[in-house]
């Protein structure tokens, strides 16, 4: 006896009976395939929208950072490092400090591996007499900045003011109807003005900038500073003190005084924003987390019963079949088939239902998949891991659930069969 044979002849014989079955094999394997397709689509569009928002962070942060360089080039710097022995009621009485300190200080900061801070502008300062025009100026002496060894050179904040020239505050050269490339006379030297400053209302507006060295051969403080100037670096965070600690630690003698506070503020402002970028994106997480473990709960809910369903639908099938092969199966075990190839029978039946339900439901729940979705995302949700797992689970399906009739018809006395027919 050829148990394919015979299966197929019962197929053909019994068309509706295995296309019932069929189509409950078919509707567990597409809900189930369906659903892992569901959630690894889902995630792949979580990870699309959190890269999205990664990138806009990203741009978003690249523009404040450059907003905030240009803010720092615009309002100056935000460390003032003075001799230890500065009064500070005088220095704010004044406006700039009394006392002096070596120029070589500066030099010794910035071959330090120091990474708190950056741009060194070393400077001198004071208020004087100008003899030429009988006026009361704060000359200002600086050399441009004093680039970090150890470091890639940075962008200067301020550019240093060539020899034999000078910048003059607006005041001054209003009051006195000078311009740029005018020549003027400053203590017996010959100076060409190439800047004249907007007004800024402060002492700026009576203030000569000039080279630092031609600023201490004038106020006789030759190889004297009265101030550094240098900007904390935002990237270090806030913490004052560990900078003074440093700097005092390179400089012995020195103290360090943070003079500007809207630097701070537009630092705190920008990482405020990347406070709040970053926690959008976690909030975005946590809310597609929330949406796939809501899907996840429902469908463990749903697939357990389409699954039983469709089970328990096989069952009855195969009961129907049993039934309506009574005869049959009486006289198959008359003429002495073993009872263990009746159940071969059905079970090879079963199998066959299985494997092309597998098939079908895997192509039904992958072209629906497809009117929903794009089709190379869902190609690669679709490895041959979930085919494998959905043609196995099929068809363990299809036999489990016939086992019981198929055992049942197996096990039924044929004498019994006869008689009742």
């Amino acid at each position: 006896m050829n148990i394919w044979n015979l299966v197929v002849k019962e197929i053909r014989q019994r068309k509706l009976n295995f296309i019932l079955g069929l189509i409950s094999v078919i509707i567990a394997v597409t809900a189930l395939a369906g659903s892992v397709f569901m959630l690894r689509i889902h995630d792949l569009q979580t990870e699309e929208i959190i890269a999205n928002k990664q990138k806009e962070t990203e741009e978003r942060m690249a523009l404040l950072k450059d907003d905030y360089r240009k803010i720092m080039k615009l309002l100056g710097f935000n460390l003032l490092i003075l001799p230890e022995n500065q009064n500070l009621a005088d220095l704010y009485a004044n406006d700039y400090a009394t006392q002096y300190m070596s120029e070589d200080y500066v030099t010794k900061l910035s071959n330090s591996k120091m990474m708190s801070i950056r741009h060194l502008l070393p400077s001198i300062e004071q208020k004087i007499k100008w003899p030429e025009e009988k006026r009361t100026i704060i000359l200002i002496g600086t050399r441009g900045e004093v680039p970090f060894a150890h470091r890639d050179p940075k962008e200067p904040m301020l550019i240093a003011v060539p020899k034999d020239s000078l910048v003059m505050g607006y005041e001054l050269w209003n009051s006195l109807g000078l311009k740029v490339g005018d020549t003027v006379k400053l203590f017996d030297r010959n100076f060409s003005i190439q800047k004249c400053n907007e007004e800024r209302g402060s002492k700026d507006d009576i203030s000569i900038w000039v080279d630092l060295a031609q600023a201490q051969d004038i106020l006789n403080r030759p190889n004297q500073i009265n101030a550094i100037l240098a900007l904390k670096c935002h990237c270090f965070g806030s913490d004052i003190s560990q900078v003074r600690d440093d700097i005092k630690a390179i400089l012995p003698g020195t103290k360090v005084i943070e003079k500007d506070t809207k630097v701070v503020t537009r630092a705190e402002a920008r990482d405020r924003a990347a406070l709040e970028a970053q926690q959008a994106i976690e909030a975005e997480i946590a809310n597609r987390q929330a949406m796939k473990e809501e899907r996840e709960k429902l469908l463990s809910i749903l697939l357990p019963l389409i699954l039983l369903a469709c089970a328990v639908w096989i069952v009855l099938l195969f009961i129907i079949n049993v039934r309506e092969r009574k005869s049959e199966i009486g006289i198959l075990r008359a003429i002495g088939v073993h009872s263990s190839a009746i159940l071969k029978l059905f079970l090879t039946k079963a199998l066959i239902m299985g494997v092309a339900g597998g098939l079908l439901g895997y192509m039904l729940a992958f072209i629906t998949g497809k009117l929903f979705y794009n089709v190379l995302t869902l190609m690669s949700v679709s490895g041959p891991e979930l085919f494998i797992t959905a043609i196995i689970m099929s068809t363990l399906l299809a036999v489990i659930a016939s086992w019981v009739p198929a055992l049942l018809a197996s096990k039924q006395d044929p004498a019994e069969i006869l008689r009742e027919e």
